[in-house]
């Protein structure tokens, strides 16, 4: 499994991220985006209207400062939160960002979809499709998975899922790990399909997790013609590896995964650009049960 490293020092007392504050004043880093600039923001995403970059120099802290900020006012728009997306957790996505660490985001109520959904082709500022999974959280003993197994005897269902992210700023080809982060790592919208329920028994949790990280994720036109795929390994080794990620880096800023939540492990395709017309399909060859889920784009 990779070694997850944490860049800050866990905080004592977990806490729901829906309940967190922004950060005060005197607790905003030299880099962290003023509240009037991160209402532009809101204002601009809301529109599906490109943001300006968030600077190059831009740190770690500054990010996380500036994230907190946003998913605050995203909160107030998108209502309530539902879960997390770990993002850049496949080294080809992380290479186009120039990192090799996994970032962080949150997802809100009226951010999810149901399968078969049509979405405007335009639907954010940059908008793009991937192929991703959910899993839904079983106990807040999640929070302390260092393994795939231990993250699995946590969880209730496997979840078909194609997520639309909007890199929404001006120029997302020079966005960087930090920049991701700062713009809660693109959560914009998804689509989620039909759940599968995990084996209570512990050797049907073991052939999962094989299948898991041996799938063939596969993404497709209505033709069926390839758009993009890849294996369950390509995400940190075994996409449950992201939970066990996901669980160091929110337990860092005080923050909890909780029951009934949903989570977004990543990207098991590319990042593609939605074209009118265009339906696209994922689908999980070699675990039984889990259905493929769709997305119309108009």
């Amino acid at each position: 499994m990779p070694r997850f490293i944490s860049r800050s020092s866990p905080s004592p007392a977990p806490a729901s991220a829906a309940a967190a504050a922004a950060p005060a004043a005197s607790q905003r880093t030299a880099g962290c985006l003023r509240p009037a600039q991160v209402d532009a923001w809101l204002t601009a995403y809301e529109a599906r209207k490109p943001v300006p970059n968030p600077s190059a120099s831009m740190t770690p802290d500054d990010a996380d400062c500036t994230r907190a900020l946003f998913q605050q006012g995203l909160a107030k728009r998108y209502g309530a939160l539902v879960g997390y997306k770990a993002g850049l957790t496949n080294p080809a996505v992380q290479k186009r960002f120039s990192t090799d660490q996994p970032v962080w985001g949150a997802l809100y109520s009226r951010m999810l979809l149901d399968n078969g959904a049509t979405v405007d082709a335009a639907f954010g500022a940059r908008p793009l499709y991937e192929a991703d999974l959910l899993v839904r959280v079983k106990s807040s003993a999640i929070n302390q998975a260092r393994s795939a197994a231990e993250v699995l005897a946590q969880v209730e269902q496997i979840i078909p899922f194609i997520e639309l992210p909007d890199l929404m700023v001006d120029s997302p080809a020079q966005l960087n790990g930090n920049g991701v982060t700062a713009i809660n790592v693109g959560a914009r919208l998804g689509v989620r399909g039909t759940p599968l329920a995990v084996p209570a028994d512990a050797a049907g949790r073991d052939r999962l997790m094989a299948q898991l990280r041996d799938m063939n994720v596969r993404l497709v036109d209505a033709q069926g013609a390839a758009l993009g795929g890849g294996k369950g390994s390509d995400v940190l080794g075994h996409p449950l590896h992201a939970v066990v990620w996901l669980a160091i880096a929110l337990n860092a800023e005080g923050l909890a995964m909780e029951p009934g939540q949903l989570i977004s492990l990543g990207s098991f395709s590319a990042l593609l650009p939605p074209r009118p017309g265009l339906r696209a399909s994922v689908y999980y060859d070699g675990v039984p049960g889990l259905q493929p889920v769709s997305v119309q784009f108009r």
